[in-house]
């Protein structure tokens, strides 16, 4: 493994930043010496079992939409390509998540909605199903990244990392202009509250438009969550990974 490649270069440097503005200008309280140890081994298992194995079973489905990719729209301008590719996957993403919170595939995000403090890392928690499900929308998207060149899905990669730690960012930031458009922390934040009915709402991962649109949005001026975490016992880690 290349410790310094970009990937890893992002995952220390946006750890670096993000702790600082925490620090700087915290929501909340947070103990990171409680949470951190717990974080890193999800982080661990994220990174090494979970994405592998997800990525593994999502191989061949990928591999089969490569090889037919048109020329058509390879030969298209590739910067609105991008942003289409980003609506069309955060749209089924979108969806996918408001499934998992049906009592049905409830026991595949579980894992995800077990920490019980909110800050930059704790958003690394997956279980194997759920990163494969949300795995699809970005291979379904692909033919629209038809001939486009390799630092395209790096830049996707690295923007990944970015914002998985910029939505559970413990922070404090009133930025109603930003919400019209993009998920933030304060309005992600309610959607990983301890109470039910908040956590039905605000599914959106990137845009702030789905939630808008299906009726699920929750406003951060008037709705802040006292508690984080699923509201429900404590189950075995090795459990909620596999989500079982």
């Amino acid at each position: 493994m290349d410790w310094l490649s970009p990937l890893w270069i992002s995952y220390i440097g946006l750890a670096a930043l993000f702790t600082v503005v925490e620090l700087v200008r915290p929501a909340r309280k947070l103990r990171y010496r409680k949470a951190l140890p717990g974080d890193l081994i999800a982080l661990v298992v994220y990174q090494f079992g979970v994405a592998w194995v997800a990525s593994t079973v999502c191989a061949p489905a990928g591999d089969l939409l490569k090889h037919h990719l048109s020329a058509v729209i390879a030969a298209l301008w590739l910067a609105p390509r991008i942003v289409a590719y980003y609506l069309v996957v955060d749209l089924g993403a979108y969806w996918l998540h408001r499934l998992m919170h049906t009592r049905h595939l409830w026991r595949l995000h579980r894992w995800h909605h077990s920490p019980a403090q909110i800050y930059w890392l704790a958003g690394v928690r997956a279980s194997l199903p759920q990163q494969i499900l949300f795995n699809l929308p970005s291979i379904a998207a692909l033919p629209i990244l038809a001939g486009a060149p390799g630092w395209v899905f790096l830049a996707f990669a690295i923007e990944g990392i970015f914002r998985n730690n910029w939505m559970h960012m413990n922070v404090t930031w009133r930025s109603n202009w930003l919400e019209w458009v993009l998920v933030t922390p304060r309005y992600h934040h309610i959607h990983h509250s301890a109470d039910a009915k908040l956590h039905d709402g605000n599914y959106g991962a990137l845009f702030s438009i789905w939630d808008r649109l299906f009726g699920t949005y929750l406003d951060p001026d008037t709705t802040v969550p006292r508690k984080f975490g699923t509201g429900e016992p404590r189950r075995d880690p090795v459990l909620l990974v596999l989500g079982l």
